[in-house]
């Protein structure tokens, strides 16, 4: 192993994707971190998401302070659920199709920019949600939800990007409603049949859909939804109300905030975790960890971008 380098915050630390792209790609990656003084950070590329948080906790044990995470959502899913807790931070390198915490976070799907934010940006400590033992960061579902992320990621997203989840969307509108049983902080909140049952720690999904209105990752709370639309008519309008911001309205939504949550399905459900779909189950158990993780974001002057980010601020 080369010699580890170190920041402000301790030694430099590279977890990538060798599959995903981003401007010029890792090769350039290694330049902008050698020009800035960082010319043998702790370097590892995996192959597929699920080989990451091996990888991460190898470097934090190498003495990391500073991970950069080079990949998709669930790339960076799997490295925050290593680091959770751990005092590392997180730098995000927005290398993939939605890259929703990094839109979220106004980090900017430009290479030099995120460098920058990484190295010389502010850090925010974020509360991360846990299901089933494995931490999420935006959002997770099962359903509707979870079926529609299993089936863009069976090779969709590489042919259609951002598509594929329309595309999935569409097929899985006609699929039946299941028994679900909701249980907040202790009591119980719904009880019927779901289509959809959605645990936002962000607003905003893919597409720039706006979930969950008063959504923030460092609130110490995990927003809850359920939507009971079914057939094609239904989703229509459940989802035309919720790009116009309407969702509330829905007579095929409802939504609370909660900090424990438990979910028993009446028959095996797959469910997701920021995009990354996971074995069905007949039951979730889902709390929120606060203050789990700290994560490079753009300073609200913008200077850390150097101007290539207008208008990606951070959330609030």
């Amino acid at each position: 192993m080369v010699a580890a380098t170190r920041t402000r915050t301790g030694t430099v630390a590279v977890v990538a994707h060798r599959e995903k792209s981003l401007g010029g790609g890792l090769g350039e990656l290694r330049a902008a971190l050698a020009d800035a003084g960082h010319p043998d950070p702790v370097w590892y590329e995996v192959d597929k998401s699920r080989k990451a948080p091996k990888k991460a906790r190898k470097a934090m044990r190498q003495g990391a302070r500073l991970v950069f995470v080079w990949g998709g959502d669930g790339m960076v899913q799997r490295t925050l659920d290593a680091l959770a807790g751990s005092g590392v931070a997180v730098a995000i390198l927005p290398a993939g199709t939605a890259n929703l915490l990094a839109t979220n976070l106004g980090i900017p799907r430009d290479l030099a920019a995120a460098v920058r934010i990484g190295l010389h940006g502010a850090r925010r400590t974020l509360d991360l949600g846990r299901v089933n033992g494995e931490h999420f960061a935006v959002m997770a579902g099962a359903g509707f939800d979870g079926a529609m992320m299993r089936d863009a990621g069976r090779g969709l997203k590489d042919r259609l990007g951002s598509l594929a989840y329309v595309w999935t969307a569409v097929r899985h509108v006609g699929d039946s409603a299941r028994r679900v049983r909701i249980r907040v902080d202790g009591d119980t909140w719904f009880t019927g049949d779901a289509s959809c049952v959605l645990f936002g720690n962000v607003g905003t999904a893919t597409g720039g859909l706006r979930l969950f209105d008063d959504a923030r990752p460092d609130d110490g709370w995990l927003d809850v939804g359920v939507a009971t639309a079914q057939g094609a008519v239904q989703w229509a309008r459940t989802l035309g109300q919720v790009a116009t911001g309407r969702s509330e309205r829905s007579p095929f939504v409802r939504t609370t905030r909660a900090r424990k949550v438990d979910v028993r399905f009446g028959s095996p459900t797959t469910y997701e975790l920021d995009g990354g779909d996971r074995d069905p189950v007949s039951r979730l158990k889902v709390r929120l960890v606060p203050r789990a993780i700290e994560v490079c974001v753009p300073d609200q002057s913008g200077d850390s971008t150097g101007g290539d980010s207008a208008g990606s601020q951070p959330m609030p």
